[in-house]
Formats: structure tokens, C-alpha cells, sequence
């Protein structure tokens, strides 16, 4: 049974702070590189970018799914938007991602979703309207359409988010509970978090990349692993709301410490901190008094009725990979969109086919052979799940680490001076 490799969630160059070199064809030739079958189109509601999409891409047999130039790479019709609302006396700022079936379907959601507001001036549109008011008229156009409250712990926009976020998804969708088959664990939480929370069990976690542009640094370092005797949305679909273990093999996920949320913090402080570091100063920053950014490891900690560790019957399996990129310029001292990445991420690609071949299943030896030892350890590391991360906080992302604890950033005669207030 064919296997796909499937990202939903990304953006096109007309989401705010994305990449203008994100195209069709850009984004078809990195799916390539990375080992992807399926992606999102992403941001369907742009006028723009949704006449170029229309014009370019042709229907594979009423599978819902599309070609652009490879027929090895599918386009799924998905996009995100934000709502930003008032509820019991708390504003609520929550991102959603929505599948498609077809075009026709995607034409329907855009002319409802301008009555409500612009879909010009962003790929990720903000609307002012609750969220059971969506899930209500989606459903009223297509029971087809799957809604998936996106990055379900991020601090900011996410459905259980610190800031603006709920306790549970009935809190969220009241009477449009019904219709909430997914969550999407986004980069700085993973399943095994999420499991610790009984009341997550019935909904399939599902993790992608939202990237914000078509390289494969970002593209596909977080997927979806189902087999399907046919690629389709229809599958895909009734995967997702079956949670169908036979079918969804395992999701990909990065270490959730390189997440840039997933400890507390304050970035212009330079003051990061576990759980239990922040509660010890009351989640205030001890360099300038105000309260934390409270990170997913926190929020989970405070909704979770589970201990660490605990796996439920119906889980869905998950492996734990940084994306190439991360290694390489962890092994050179460079940053990960330098010309050396680049480089050697080309050199093992051309001879393993994709990204996901070379981290999931390269042979060591012929490895050796392309790249420094040094690289083949951190890349074998990577795929045992070896690798320790110091986490990200408040916008930060996290960094590898090989040896020595992972140091929390507490400037250290301000919290003197605090605890001893």
C-alpha cells in the first residue's frame, strides 16, 4: 500500500512574514528534496495567490488532491486563518487550519468568510466571529471540511494557549464540538505531552511544519505518515477523523525543546526557565517585574492529569527527528540557512534521494563516505532520539546541545535581589 509523506499546514508568500520566493514550483521541488508526497497549497482565501493556484493546478481524478509539473508531488487545498474574539470576559485569539475537498468547496468558504471581513491584505486572515460560529457555517457548506485548531499549546494562538486559550476543546466549540475530529501539536509540544491530558484521547494529533517558506530547513520538519491504497482527501479525511491506526503509521515530530515556546520566559531579558523555576517567582520576570510568557511544558504541566510518560490504547505512534539543516550547522558552528548547510545537505541528498531518507534509513557506512564522521554519529544520534535540546522560549528557538545540563538563563543578582524581597 503506497505511503504518503503529507505536510497540511505551511503558508504562501502572501502570509505576513513569509519568504516572497514561495511558488508552486518552488515549493513542488522542495517537497521533492525533503521526501514529501503531499502538501498544502496553503492560504487559500488570498485572492491572489488562489487565481494562481486555480490557473496551474490540474485535479487528479476527483481525488481532491492536485499536480502541478511532478505527478510524484499532490497538493491538498488547506489554509489557516485567525479569530479573535471575546468569551467570558477573556479575548481569545485562536489560528485554525482548514482542508477542502475541492476548489469548488474552497470558493464557497471564501465568499462566506468575506461577509465576515477582507481575505485580501493576508494569506492568514484575522476575523472577529467565535469559533463555533466557523465550524457551524463550514459544516452548513460541506461536512467534508476538516477544521484543526493549529499549534494547540503555543502561548499566543494557540486553543489552549497561556495568553488567550481555553481549558478543554468544549470550552472552545461548545455545541460544535461534534464536528472536531484533530489537534495539531505544533514544534514545541509533541504526543507524549498531549497524552498526559485524558481529555485530548479521542482526537487525532496530527503535526506539520507551518512553514513560512519553501526550503527544506522548514518545509516538512514536522508530517503525517499514513498509507492509503489511493491518495486522496477523501482518505486523508476519514484517517484523520477514525483516528485510524491501521492507516496513520506514525507523525514526525522535532524535539519540542527546539519549539519557540516551549519553556517560560522573556526574550528581551534574556531570562529563560522550566515550569518549576518560573512558579518559584510566581511566573514573574525577576529582571523587569512583569509576567512571563508561559511556555507549553508550563501549560501542559497545569492541564495535564496524567504523569509524564503515559501512553494511551489508541495512541498513534510518533518519531522524534531534527530536521538535516539543524545538524549540519551544528557540526560547522553556522547557521542554518549558510552556504555550507546548504552544501552538504545537497551532497547526501543526491545520493539518499530526499532528506527523510538520509535521517530515517542512510547506511552509516556509505555515509561515511560524503560527510565527516562527526555528522554520521549526530545524524545516528538524531534517529535513536539521542539528541538533547536546550528549549526555546518566547520567540527563541532552541539549540542542540551534545553535553553538559541544559542551563536555565536567569540573570543571577536580579533573582538574588527578588527571592529575597
Amino acid at each position: 500500500m503506497p505511503t504518503a509523506y503529507i505536510d497540511m499546514h505551511l503558508h504562501s508568500r502572501f502570509s505576513r512574514a513569509c519568504s516572497k520566493s514561495i511558488t508552486l514550483e518552488t515549493l513542488e521541488k522542495t517537497a521533492i528534496q525533503k521526501g514529501l508526497n503531499i502538501i498544502s497549497i496553503s492560504d487559500f482565501t488570498h485572492p491572489i495567490w488562489f487565481r494562481e493556484v486555480k490557473s496551474n493546478l490540474k485535479e487528479i481524478d476527483e481525488t481532491g488532491l492536485y499536480h502541478y509539473k511532478s505527478n510524484n508531488i499532490y497538493f491538498l487545498l488547506t489554509t489557516e486563518i485567525s479569530l479573535i474574539y471575546n468569551q467570558d470576559g477573556k479575548t481569545r485569539k485562536i489560528h485554525y487550519l482548514i482542508l477542502a475537498p475541492n476548489m469548488e468547496i474552497v470558493e464557497q468558504i471564501t465568499t462566506w468568510l468575506k461577509t465576515k471581513g477582507r481575505v485580501d491584505y493576508d494569506g492568514r486572515p484575522i476575523f472577529g466571529f467565535t469559533t463555533p460560529e466557523l465550524v457551524e457555517n463550514m459544516m452548513s457548506i460541506s461536512k467534508n471540511i476538516m477544521i484543526i485548531p493549529s499549534h494547540c499549546m503555543t502561548p499566543w494562538f494557540g486553543i489552549f494557549g497561556s495568553k488567550s486559550g481555553f481549558n478543554s476543546v468544549k470550552e472552545c466549540f461548545k455545541d460544535q464540538t461534534k464536528n472536531i475530529f484533530a489537534l495539531e501539536t505544533g514544534l514545541s509540544a509533541d504526543p507524549l505531552m498531549l497524552w498526559r491530558i485524558s481529555s485530548l484521547d479521542n482526537y487525532t494529533l496530527v503535526s506539520n511544519s507551518d512553514s513560512h517558506s519553501a526550503n527544506t530547513i522548514r518545509l516538512g520538519r514536522e508530517l503525517n505518515v499514513m498509507e492509503m491504497k489511493e491518495f486522496s482527501y477523501k482518505n486523508i479525511f476519514e484517517i484523520i477523523k477514525n483516528k485510524d491506526k491501521n492507516r496513520f503509521l506514525f507523525t514526525i515530530e522535532v524535539n519540542p525543546s527546539l519549539g519557540k515556546y516551549h519553556w517560560d520566559g522573556h526574550r528581551n531579558c534574556d531570562v529563560c526557565l522550566s515550569p518549576k523555576e518560573s512558579i518559584k517567582y510566581h511566573n514573574i520576570c525577576p529582571v523587569c517585574g512583569r509576567p512571563l510568557t508561559i511556555g507549553v511544558e508550563h501549560r501542559v504541566e497545569e492541564l495535564a492529569d496524567r504523569e509524564n510518560d503515559f501512553i494511551p490504547e489508541n495512541a498513534i505512534p510518533f518519531k522524534t527527528l531534527l530536521p538535516l539543516s539543524e545538524l549540519i550547522a551544528y557540526v560547522y558552528n553556522t547557521q542554518a540557512f549558510s552556504k555550507k548547510v546548504w552544501t552538504e545537505s545537497t551532497k547526501l541528498i543526491k545520493e539518499f534521494g530526499s532528506e527523510l531518507n538520509v535521517l530515517l534509513d542512510a547506511d552509516k557506512e556509505k555515509m561515511k563516505l560524503l560527510i565527516n564522521e562527526k555528522l554520521v554519529d549526530l545524524i545516528l544520534k538524531n534517529r535513536e532520539g539521542k539528541l538533547n535540546v536546550q528549549p526555546g522560549y518566547d520567540g527563541v528557538y532552541g539549540k542542540i546541545i551534545l553535553s553538559g545540563n541544559i542551563s536555565i538563563k536567569q540573570p543571577q543578582k536580579r533573582i538574588d535581589s527578588y527571592i529575597n524581597k
